[in-house]
């Protein structure tokens, strides 16, 4: 039946229409766009963390942000860490969602070490207070 109302359909509508609208080719072992957007963010995300030894998802007007990049660049300043400002890119609320998949943390800043995340503002701050910060650095 179906043979019969596309060849019906398709009569009437140019060739590369008629593709279009009845194209089987698609199929669920392909990802969609939205399925490799996911990927993309996802690949981005884990590199940033994997391939720098400090990396910072901030948002450029927050104030916990600016602490904690304050933070470092102040008690580390031959530590230069890698800033993801989110609000800066078109693809920052879907790295902000995959962050909070990965850790269960929503806000900014997100404070990841040699891979480790450490958390927020106050996590950072309690992390060098602690004396735990320098160590992970310099190792």
């Amino acid at each position: 039946m179906i043979s019969r109302l596309t060849a019906g359909f398709s009569s009437r509508l140019p060739a590369s229409l008629s593709f279009a609208l009845f194209s089987t080719t698609a199929s669920s072992s392909n990802p969609s766009a939205a399925q490799l957007h996911r990927m993309s963010v996802k690949q981005f995300v884990e590199d940033s963390i994997s391939n720098n030894k400090v990396t910072i998802f901030s948002k450029s007007y927050c104030p916990y942000c600016r602490k904690v990049k304050t933070l470092f660049s102040t008690n580390f300043p031959d530590e230069k860490p890698t800033v993801i400002e989110l609000d800066e890119r078109d693809d920052g609320s879907d790295i902000q969602e995959y962050l909070y998949q990965k850790t269960g943390q929503r806000t900014v800043p997100n404070v990841f070490v040699k891979q480790q995340h450490i958390g927020g503002n106050d996590d950072t701050t309690a992390f060098h207070q602690a004396g735990k910060l320098a160590p992970l650095i310099k190792e």
